[in-house]
């Protein structure tokens, strides 16, 4: 019997392929199975040596799995299928709206306490690793003012958002960084910025031959959280189109803290982080890879309920020994 780490994925689409060669490159992480919605003969996977299994059956294999990684949407899968899951498996999730991410860590904590398990939830790069970078600003620069830029680049969440509207075949949207909001925060202004000064949004879609066009672009201006405060552009193209110029899905941005220290605050001091991704699914779960490592070792000490990055003890992320992280990264 193998000693590794048994992951199964929950879902198979770009974060769960992204899953699937991230566990293939963390050799102490076993992927024991797919779990799918779908038909299980009907999903071709990269490794067809790993067995997929209807959804259904998911619960009565639970003793067999030490972590699941779930790999649905924020706007409708997380926030049913977390909650869900959590109270029978140790979960690891990339819930990434931020505005009910107080509301979705309440839910898989009592699921999470319930079953005696550890639901890590919103992994990935934001939230996830800008949010850690934003925490270390605020504790070294208590004086100080927090900016986050993402992009250019195609965001998951925001993209399944708009698939998810009546009459959307498929679609991309891209975050894209105001340059001017950006200069101004790195010369040392310490601009307050609102909303729709910091970001635009662009959206390519791939509409039904039959569908109500205006509708859908105004329910995509005007979705709450996702785009209601920023200025929204909306392209509607051919799936051709999409297939030709949209098939990468590249992101990144940036973690900013400008702040002051010394006498009366006289010296400027600015923190900054940057990814440049060329894959934001297959960074995405590299993350949450990492993190089922770390959920794994936080469940075997006795922990339980819902933890984010922050409740992380960092070595707990690597597969080196604390050894080996003294001698080699310290």
């Amino acid at each position: 019997m193998s000693n590794n780490i048994k992951a199964a994925i929950l879902g198979y689409g770009n974060l769960g392929r992204g899953v699937e060669f991230a566990i293939k490159q963390n050799p102490d992480i076993e992927l024991v199975g797919f779990f799918t919605r779908r038909d299980p003969s009907s999903l071709v996977t990269n490794s067809p040596e790993v067995p997929v299994y209807s959804s259904d059956k998911l619960i009565e294999m639970k003793d067999s799995i030490d972590v699941l990684i779930i790999c649905g949407g924020s706007a409708t899968d997380l926030p049913v299928q977390s909650p869900k899951y959590a109270e029978h498996f140790n979960i690891v999730d990339s819930f990434d709206n931020h505005a009910h991410i107080p509301e979705h860590f309440t839910n898989c904590d009592a699921a999470a306490l319930k079953g005696g398990k550890v639901a890590f939830i919103s992994g990935g790069w934001d939230p996830g690793m800008f949010s850690l970078q934003r925490l270390l600003g605020n504790c070294i620069l208590p004086d100080g003012c927090d900016y986050t830029f993402w992009g250019k680049g195609v965001s998951q969440g925001h993209s399944d958002a708009v698939r998810r509207i009546e009459g959307v075949l498929d679609a991309r949207q891209y975050t894209i960084p105001v340059d001017t909001a950006l200069e101004k925060v790195r010369s040392g202004e310490n601009p307050q910025l609102t909303t729709r000064e910091k970001h635009t949004r662009e959206c390519f879609v791939v509409a039904a031959p039959d569908a109500n066009l205006a509708k859908i672009e105004n329910e995509i201006k005007t979705m709450p959280n996702y785009f209601a405060d920023y200025d929204t552009t909306v392209h509607f193209i051919s799936a051709e189109e999409m297939k030709r110029d949209h098939s990468s899905l590249p992101h990144g941005g940036f973690v900013m803290r400008s702040g002051v220290t010394g006498v009366n605050g006289e010296t400027k001091q600015m923190i900054e982080y940057s990814l440049k991704l060329g894959s934001n699914p297959e960074f995405t779960s590299s993350v949450l890879v990492c993190c089922a490592r770390a959920v794994y070792r936080m469940s075997k000490a006795g922990m339980t309920g819902a933890k984010t990055i922050f409740d992380v003890p960092p070595a707990y992320l690597s597969a080196k020994s604390g050894e080996e992280l003294r001698k080699t990264l310290l």
